[in-house]
């Protein structure tokens, strides 16, 4: 603790944003380079060495949130990289995506801000690549054994690149042309630029880790066969099965899932399209989910040049602070948060009838109406109450010629004929089955991640990744010495 005093002398200064002007005319990350470094080493000073750090808790990875802060507050970098990426892998993707439940737990925050665990952590990770300390780690021996994991999101890299470190031949199949799953092509680049991505993939090749893209295990290879060749297999597909919205109406033209939405704008920044096919440019667009996918809808449909953009939330909107009775510390509370993309649309007024920012709070979609042509032209809606009733004289209508639906995801896709041609046994709810072992009800086959786990945190995600690693790498060798943060069945903290 270098500062003990540094709790009630500093306050709290997140990572500043360029200005709203400025950024929307690009794709760049939001924040002013290099204006995280000059103030972290005093936000990192703010932490309490509250003796019983709730934040690990609150973390699924048991971040060792205070031991890397006093490290950054007294500038040792090298042993601050070292204990943060003791358990996480991918530090400078979490401190940019992920919401920080850390922070939640943060005992702080009990009656204050929070430390800013999450800026603290994205500069550790930053600068571990500035000043090499995070090179490869190719294992000492090989062990003989080999693994294939099927999906590159942040749970099939992490267990890639603990298998690979700890001596087993790995490969990572994905359908997709690029290694990095939702990171990839679902991410904005104003959220995370893919050169951090591709560094990590270039670290993970040199310590021996294979790819296979254009591969979708199921069509392009089968399932089965696939099985054959390995000696064990890990599921990382995520949950890419969306969710839908019937309502009269939805067979019209411009209506949207935002799966389908987000990846074309993803795809004009790879240098792929010189334009997305599904461009806002020009329209009156609305975001049905209150969510982050929406908020990521909303950020690219604004830089895209929409004509205006609406975003519809059916959760009436959320107080600015904690109801300490629903929702008591070190919870994660729903509050009313302003992200990057929402203080661009608030500035900009790209939806002047919404209740703040470009959101519209207990908003039910009612149904579409359209054109001559079949194009969609309006979306009807109606305020809701609390049990998401239909509240009498609310209807309004909002002009859309583009509607995206991001309303969640219910499993993962089994479009490609994995699951079935592995005969895996399913969740009602649409997650594939495993025991307290990661392991599925077909030998040697494992699942983790959303696919199993069902929609959740990058957090959690790369928590599962460690976790499954250690039990395939137990199941391989008979015992593992790879961290597991989690169990499959654990939950974040809740009333």
């Amino acid at each position: 603790m270098a500062d003990p005093k540094g709790f009630m002398t500093t306050p709290r200064q997140d990572w500043p944003r360029r200005p709203v002007e400025e950024r929307v005319g690009d794709w760049d990350e939001v924040y002013v380079p290099g204006a995280l470094l000059p103030i972290i080493s005093k936000q990192a000073d703010r932490c309490m060495d509250c003796g019983i750090p709730f934040c690990h808790d609150a973390c699924p990875l048991g971040n060792l949130i205070p031991e890397w802060n006093d490290l950054v507050s007294r500038e040792d970098w090298r042993a601050a990289a070292d204990r943060l990426h003791a358990t996480n892998n991918f530090p400078e993707f979490t401190g940019r995506l992920c919401p920080a439940p850390c922070e939640a737990g943060c005992v702080l925050a009990i009656n204050q801000p929070a430390v800013t665990i999450k800026n603290v952590e994205c500069a550790i990770g930053d600068r571990a690549w500035e000043e090499g300390f995070a090179p490869p780690r190719p294992p000492d021996r090989l062990s003989g054994r080999t693994v294939a994991v099927i999906g590159s999101g942040p749970t099939g890299l992490a267990a890639a690149q603990q298998l690979t470190r700890a001596g087993h031949t790995v490969a990572v199949y994905e359908k997709d042309d690029r290694i990095g799953g939702l990171m990839r092509y679902g991410i904005p680049e104003f959220k995370m630029e893919k050169h951090h991505l591709e560094r990590r993939i270039e670290q993970m090749r040199a310590e021996g880790t294979k790819f296979r893209t254009s591969t979708a295990v199921g069509r392009d290879i089968g399932a089965a066969e696939l099985r054959s060749r390995y000696d064990a297999v890990v599921i990382a597909t995520g949950a890419t099965a969306w969710r839908e919205l019937s309502v009269p109406g939805r067979e019209l033209s411009g209506i949207q899932q935002a799966m389908e939405y987000l990846p074309l704008a993803n795809r004009v920044c790879e240098g792929d399209l010189e334009s997305s096919p599904m461009s806002a440019a020009g329209k009156h667009v609305v975001i049905v989910g209150g969510g982050d996918t929406g908020a990521d809808c909303l950020g690219t449909a604004v830089r895209e040049g929409a004509a205006s953009v609406t975003q519809l939330d059916i959760y009436a909107q959320p107080g600015a602070e904690r109801d300490d009775d629903a929702e008591p510390w070190p919870t994660y509370p729903k509050i009313y948060r302003l992200s990057a993309a929402h203080e661009e649309a608030r500035d900009l007024e790209t939806a002047p009838a919404a209740d703040a920012d470009a959101r519209l709070f207990a908003a039910s979609t009612l149904r579409f109406t359209g054109d001559a042509d079949g194009n969609v032209r309006s979306l009807h809606l109606v305020e809701v109450d609390a049990q998401r009733r239909p509240m009498p004289d609310t209807g309004r209508t909002l002009p859309a010629d583009l509607v995206l639906l991001a309303l969640g995801f219910s499993g993962p896709d089994r479009t490609d004929g994995l699951i079935e041609q592995l005969g895996l046994e399913m969740q009602p709810r649409g997650t594939i089955t495993r025991d307290a072992g990661f392991a599925t009800n077909v030998p040697g086959v494992f699942a983790a991640g959303d696919a199993a786990r069902g929609q959740s945190l990058i957090v959690w995600a790369i928590a599962e990744g460690r976790a499954v690693a250690a039990a395939v790498d137990h199941h391989l060798t008979g015992s593992s010495r790879l961290p597991a943060p989690i169990s499959p069945f654990d939950r974040p903290m809740a009333v």
